[in-house]
This record gives C-alpha cells, structure tokens and sequence, in this order.
C-alpha cells in the first residue's frame, strides 16, 4: 500500500515582527583606528575613514527613505529594504 505525501503550499516568507536592526563592516581598515557608529536600530563598525562615512551615509538615506514611506525597519519586506539600500548607496 504507497501512502502519497500531501503536498502544502509553500507560505511567501513574512517580514520578521520585532526587534530588527542593520550591521554595517567595513573590512578595509589599515591605520588602526577602531570606527563604530550606532544608532537606535543600526551599528556600523570598522573600515577606511572613506568606507565607514560611506556606511553611515547609506545607512541613514535608507532609515529616510523608510520614514518618507511610511514603513518600519521591522515590517518591510527584505527585497524592498536591499533596493532601498542600493538606492541610498553613494556612487
């Protein structure tokens, strides 16, 4: 007797409800100073004094662009927040 498994959909991932927050490291550092950043929901530590600017400016368009959309670091969706993230990116 073959038993078939029964097939759930799959259920689109949700937004994390929460605590949420963004890391930022920079990985370029070689004059030795010890860089961090924070804010209430993000924390930008290390990289070149040009990395660690570039963190903090991307960093704060982004909560920006967030406010100016009415959304939540908390409620927005990981695809919109990473196109957001690259829109904020200084070029």
């Amino acid at each position: 007797m073959s038993k078939r498994a029964r097939q759930v959909p799959a259920k689109p991932a949700k937004p994390a409800s929460g605590p949420a927050g963004l890391l930022g490291v920079g990985l370029d550092n070689t004059d030795g100073h010890k860089r961090v950043t924070t804010g209430e929901q993000f924390v930008l530590v290390g990289g070149s004094a040009e990395t660690h600017e570039r963190m903090t400016e991307t960093t704060v368009k982004t909560f920006e662009e967030l406010k100016r959309r009415d959304k939540r670091l908390q409620s927005v969706d990981p695809r919109e927040l990473a196109e957001i993230i690259d829109k904020s990116t200084p070029r």
